[in-house]
């Protein structure tokens, strides 16, 4: 049973008091600013309690040298209420996730309190949500958050709880704070302004997005109580925090500060090593974004999972407007987590453009319980993946056939999902089925699609636009505080660029018809053909080479190993059973974390293999060498025309 201290414990009853005299100092500061601002305007008018309520900071603290049972303490200070009944709440959805995390889940013991210190009844409505009665009399409310990270069942997006690097760690050494998982919003007051106080050990490295507007230290140096500030409640679930034993390293990009902040539980990954490759591809992302420069700071939040069931199974990253949580193991060698970065990182941080600066009115006035879902994925993950990808080979981190091969596989990995559902209506219905088994492909699909208009505005204006000038375009217009209007957008798009882009977004994107990419490619001058392709240890043209046999629970090698050159000159066979890796032991159970760890490795790094052939033991030990297969390839078309060389240039190069 948690103890609970927010009623009996002495020591922090007094901290709520210290903390209610702070929360009504800042309050009156702020009102003190609104009072100044309205004299200033010549108004003479009476703010109403109402008013007054709106314009009040909604004061909130969260204590970490307080956690009790993996739980940490919150608590929240709206103000005074002027109508019967409030609802307060914790997202069911929040941006960027395209799925349902119900944050409300992991709150216990919450409780409200009037003036006299009372507590007062609550109830709670839906797993998210919790009305209060006699609001009048409400003075402040508490609860314990309990983390995401070692409760998680299963990886990925989807499913029954948060994606990982959208969810919350509490633990001795780390805290990842994504705030929409502590702190919740009240229906009435979700454009009020939020100051938010948390008390942490002195010996605790903090790392935040949000603006720091005040740090203070406990009478006897063990407690910091670092104060911030967020305009609306959007932007404290756009600014996630790390605090505890970190790594952090600040670099610059242009006139854009990076804030790179890691933890790694066993220190073997530090940020000081991920430095150089960060920064070397950060620069040449702003080389290739030019002179589109929509923040002064940009934070990486990194933390590396490590051994044991308690740990974070979803690998990968979310993004923030101006930041991004990224989860990743800490297994990885420093070459495979130099790669998995570029990867993850790259697509986030060219974010910034869409949808910070271009976006629709579902994500300007994003609704965390009710979402409405713009229906142009196809632009905010699709064009970002694009990008993310072509930015490589446009300032020479890869050759073209490296380009080449990773549209491949894209394209291969598409054709596994329906090809023939519209991509407007799948974003808008994104968190439904048979919709969301598709979301996927918005990294697919939507990434060639990005691909596609790119090639045709270079086609019409003899290469001298791009995909990319007409997202500086669109953000010229709107910004970051001005929503386009979802369903006109691709009328408007039509009407600034040429009408064969109206006809490709209308046929493929809008409408139900596969693209043939092929004739994009030949615009370019490539052809597609059969040669050799480079994969990795588990996968051939994105087609898992391993089976699951569920009565007699084990993993086994498939038909497709003769065609992994790796495994084939090992010896492999298919149905060989796979008993252990590098000592640990195989089965149904775990399959899907060692199999995360296996598509991580690299050339280079040590293998051993036990396998059961038809109750022989086999042992394959050796050291991973490149992997081919065979499928198909994109590559120059020896009767290319002058005239598709200098487009496929001007597409690569400019």
């Amino acid at each position: 049973m948690l103890y609970p201290f927010f009623v009996t414990d002495c020591k922090f009853g007094a901290q709520i008091r210290k903390t209610k005299q702070k929360f009504m100092k800042n309050q009156f500061l702020a009102l003190a600013f609104a009072s100044i601002v309205l004299v200033g305007c010549g108004s003479t008018k009476k703010v109403s309690n109402t008013e007054a309520a709106l314009s009040t900071p909604i004061a909130t603290s969260i204590n970490l040298t307080k956690v009790v049972d993996d739980k940490a303490p919150v608590l929240i200070n709206p103000g005074r209420f002027t109508q019967d009944t409030v609802t307060y709440r914790l997202p069911r959805v929040v941006q960027g996730t395209y799925a349902i995390s119900d944050f409300g889940k992991y709150i216990d013991s919450f409780k409200a309190f009037n003036y006299e210190g009372v507590e007062i009844p609550t109830n709670k409505i839906d797993v998210n949500s919790w009305t209060i009665a006699n609001a009048e009399n409400l003075d402040y409310i508490t609860y314990y958050v309990n983390d995401t990270f070692d409760i998680e069942e299963v990886g990925g997006i989807g499913g029954e709880q948060p994606f990982s690097p959208s969810g919350t760690n509490i633990e001795p050494n780390n805290y990842v704070l994504n705030l929409h998982g502590f702190i919740g919003y009240f229906d009435s007051l979700k454009n009020n302004q939020y100051t938010l106080d948390i008390q942490s050990p002195k010996s605790f490295k903090r790392s935040s997005a949000l603006q720091k507007v005040n740090e203070t230290t406990s009478e006897d140096g063990k407690v910091v109580t670092t104060s911030y500030v967020a305009p609306r409640y959007f932007d404290i679930t756009d600014n996630p925090m790390m605090y505890g034993d970190l790594d952090v390293e600040e670099f610059q990009v242009g006139d854009i500060k990076i804030v790179l902040s890691v933890y790694s539980p066993t220190k073997a990954h530090t940020a000081k090593k991920l430095r150089a490759t960060m920064e070397k591809m950060m620069q040449a992302q702003k080389a290739f974004l030019g002179d589109i420069n929509t923040t002064p700071r940009y934070d990486i939040f990194l933390y590396l999972a490590g051994e044991g069931e308690d740990q974070p199974k979803g690998f990968g990253a979310l993004e923030h407007n101006t930041s991004t949580v990224v989860v990743l193991q800490e297994s990885e060698t420093d070459e495979s987590l130099d790669e998995s970065m570029i990867d993850v990182v790259s697509h986030e941080f060219f974010h910034i453009v869409t949808p910070l600066s271009v976006h629709s009115g579902d994500v300007q006035y994003f609704d965390y319980n009710k979402p409405t879902f713009s229906k142009h994925l196809w632009m905010y993950e699709g064009i970002t993946e694009y990008f993310a990808t072509l930015f490589q080979v446009n300032q020479g981190l890869i050759d073209e056939p490296a380009f080449y091969s990773k549209l491949v596989d894209k394209i291969n990995m598409s054709l596994r999902m329906d090809d023939t559902m519209s991509f407007t209506e799948m974003s808008e219905n994104v968190i439904d089925e048979p919709y969301a088994s598709n979301y996927y492909n918005v990294y697919q699909k939507g990434a060639l699609i990005g691909m596609c208009i790119d090639i045709i505005m270079r086609e019409e204006s003899n290469g001298q636009r791009s995909v990319l000038s007409l997202m500086k375009e669109l953000s010229m217009k709107y910004g970051n505080n001005k929503p386009f209007d979802d369903d006109t957008i691709i009328d408007e798009i039509t009407a600034i660029t040429y009408p064969s882009i109206g006809e490709f977004l209308k046929k493929h994107v809008e409408g139900t018809t596969p693209i043939d990419y092929n004739v994009y490619f030949n615009k370019v001058g490539l052809v597609e053909g059969d040669g050799k392709v480079e994969t990795n240890y588990l996968l051939n043209n994105g087609n898992l080479i391993l089976g699951g046999d569920p009565v007699k629970r084990t993993i086994f090698f498939s038909d497709l190993v003769k065609d992994n050159s790796f495994w084939n000159e090992q010896g492999v066979l298919p149905n060989d059973v796979i008993k252990s890796v590098n000592g640990e032991e195989m089965t149904v159970v775990n399959a899907n974390d060692m199999l995360q760890k296996m598509i991580t490795m690299q050339p280079g790094d040590d293998i051993e293999v036990v396998l059961d052939r038809n109750g022989e033991e086999v042992v394959i030990k050796t050291k991973l060498t490149k992997s081919y297969t065979t499928g198909k390839v994109l590559k120059q078309n020896p009767d290319a025309t002058a005239q598709q060389n200098a487009l496929r240039e001007a597409w690569l190069k400019n």
